[in-house]
């Protein structure tokens, strides 16, 4: 069967959120691209959020054809951080359930993401008898190990809740074969409900573009060897060791990082209640890069293909990335990625072939890397070749079809039992 009506579920963050904020990344993209790729092809989606603002309209359907973005009011209108949403998880839920009620309307099936959208799935899987696909995007435990006491707020409770998340789901997406291992080794999750689907890329947005061209419209000079960060401005990113690998090569190839823009896009550079921002900048200073690094803040999603595609390489020394939306999206549009061997990061990018691999939280060997892609620029263009290349198996419509078919398994499995029955 193909399903006609789908939840997404996405409580913390809305996909039309401003990207680079505080919470908003990968998942906001993924959400609102798998959307739009799904009303295209026909199919009702209802994407449900918190309002976290009075401007924001009931029903927002600036996503295109078939796709609504509706906001629910669960606690105060304004911005929270997630884990002050959960205590307000139930007034979503019974919200969500009036919305469908008063409109007759009933959904196939419920794909949820985070595990504040896990708990308000099993509530509807028990209410309606609608099965749910879950996605965590980022998983507790990881977390409480990647930074122990920083960062993670109600660990017990969000663990927890991911546990029980596991047991009522009738199916989890894993991003990545780490992921995959993650979930079976840290929550003990069913291995026969796991099913490993990446996410994907808009190749019809992210494609390689002229260097030069790219440049000049983003602003950089001609002679710039450009390096690019985007995402959140939080710890795990990893945004420090960039900065201690550029002070390194300015001690040892002082004449290389003459020609070097660092680019950071993402958070509000003049956000002085940004902590986080504010340590960094303050390092960039104390290291005497401020003609190096760039705070460029929060771009929307339709700039940023000619960022990517003016940078000579995308950094993401993450201590943690489930997946690595950003690293897809630079590898779409041919640029190659100096990344972590973390999480998906590890899966996603080919060391020495579409980028380079370097150890977590040592500045010493991202500088290697860097000084040596900047260096061989022959060997950085092959790279970005075969990365454009390989992300073309990312591509949204691919993705988009081997979730239908896991959607279509699912609902199948749900019925069968009923079916069963009235034929006995």
């Amino acid at each position: 069967m193909t399903i006609a009506r789908l939840a997404l579920l996405s409580v913390h963050t809305s996909p039309l959120a401003p990207m680079g904020g505080k919470k908003t990344g990968g998942m906001n993209v993924y959400i609102r691209e798998l959307a739009q790729e799904l009303g295209q092809r026909g199919i009702a989606v209802d994407i449900f959020t918190r309002r976290s603002s009075a401007d924001e309209p009931a029903i927002d359907t600036r996503l295109g054809a078939n796709v609504r973005v509706v906001y629910l009011t669960a606690g105060p209108v304004q911005p929270l951080a997630p884990e002050e949403q959960y205590p307000y998880l139930s007034e979503f839920t019974a919200r969500l359930m009036a919305f469908a009620t008063l409109r007759g309307m009933a959904y196939d099936i419920v794909y949820s993401h985070y595990w504040l959208s896990g708990w308000v799935a099993a509530k509807l899987q028990e209410a309606w008898g609608t099965p749910f696909v879950q996605m965590f995007h980022t998983l507790g435990q990881m977390k409480q190990r990647i930074l122990p006491g920083a960062g993670v707020y109600l660990p017990d409770t969000r663990i927890t809740t991911e546990t029980d998340i596991m047991d009522k789901a009738n199916r989890i997406i894993a991003a990545t074969p780490a992921e995959h291992a993650q979930l079976i080794w840290l929550y003990r999750a069913s291995k026969r409900r796991i099913e490993i689907v990446p996410p994907g890329v808009n190749t019809g947005r992210f494609f390689p573009l002229s260097r030069a061209a790219a440049r000049a419209q983003t602003g950089f000079s001609a002679d710039c060897q450009v390096l690019l960060f985007v995402g959140r401005i939080e710890p795990l990113k990893g945004l420090d060791s960039i900065v201690e690998a550029l002070h390194l090569l300015r001690q040892q190839e002082p004449e290389r990082l003459h020609k070097v823009c660092f680019a950071i896009i993402g958070g509000d550079p003049d956000d002085a209640r940004d902590s986080e921002m504010r340590r960094l900048k303050a390092l960039v200073a104390e290291r005497g890069l401020a003609d190096v690094v760039r705070f460029l803040g929060a771009k929307e999603q339709q700039v940023l293909p000619a960022y990517y595609a003016a940078a000579s390489a995308v950094l993401m020394p993450s201590d943690y990335e489930s997946f690595g939306m950003v690293a897809l999206e630079a590898m779409a549009s041919g640029t190659p990625v100096i990344a972590s061997e973390v999480g998906g990061l590890a899966f996603l990018v080919r060391d020495n072939e579409t980028g380079y691999h370097v150890p977590v939280r040592e500045p010493a060997r991202l500088a290697d890397k860097i000084s040596l892609l900047l260096r061989d620029t022959a060997k950085s263009e092959q790279m970005g070749q075969a990365a454009a290349l390989l992300a073309r198996d990312y591509a949204w419509s691919r993705i988009a079809d081997r979730l239908l078919s896991l959607f279509d398994e699912v609902i199948a499995e749900q019925y069968a039992p009923r079916l069963s029955r009235r034929m006995s």
